[in-house]
């Protein structure tokens, strides 16, 4: 029994386009190379894969999560976290409600500041959220109904 050596079996199925081990029931659409052998710039190449798979928007997204205190601003950045982009609505968490009043009070100005810093962003509204609050239905003795440690005193 000879063994396979994975390396000239990555590179056939690179050269002719079959693998042996990984047969789909659809052909793979691959885009021409250039065959004068010169190397591509990287940004290149990642710039045609960000444009071919349309991540532009969930780039964006993510750079507005990493640049969030240049945004909205060291203040606001220390009691805010941006938790979710879902349909177009900016889900933020504050560290408590009293700065979810005051974000909900200035919100259009927040708005249009982020909108205008990440402009690949899709936000089209914020929502501010408080802290959670404790749960006190844990555990494996809750009762149905009860309000928590409440009941257990007379």
């Amino acid at each position: 029994m000879s063994k396979r050596d994975l390396a000239i079996d990555l590179f056939k199925s690179f050269k002719t386009g079959y693998s042996k081990k990984f047969r789909t029931s659809t052909p793979v659409v691959q885009k021409e190379r250039k065959d004068n052998g010169d190397p591509e710039l990287i940004s290149d190449l990642v710039s045609n894969l960000i444009q071919e798979r349309d991540w532009k928007s969930g780039i964006a997204e993510g750079t507005l999560y990493t640049t969030w205190p240049s945004i909205v601003g060291s203040d606001i950045a220390a009691h805010t976290t941006p938790l979710s982009i879902l349909d177009g609505v900016l889900t933020v968490q504050t560290s408590s409600t009293a700065w979810a009043t005051q974000l909900t009070m200035v919100s259009n100005e927040l708005l249009a500041t982020i909108q205008k810093s990440a402009s690949g962003a899709l936000v089209e509204s914020l929502v501010f959220i408080g802290p959670h609050a404790p749960n006190w239905k844990k555990g494996i003795r809750t009762i149905r109904g009860a309000r928590g440690p409440r009941d257990t005193y007379g």
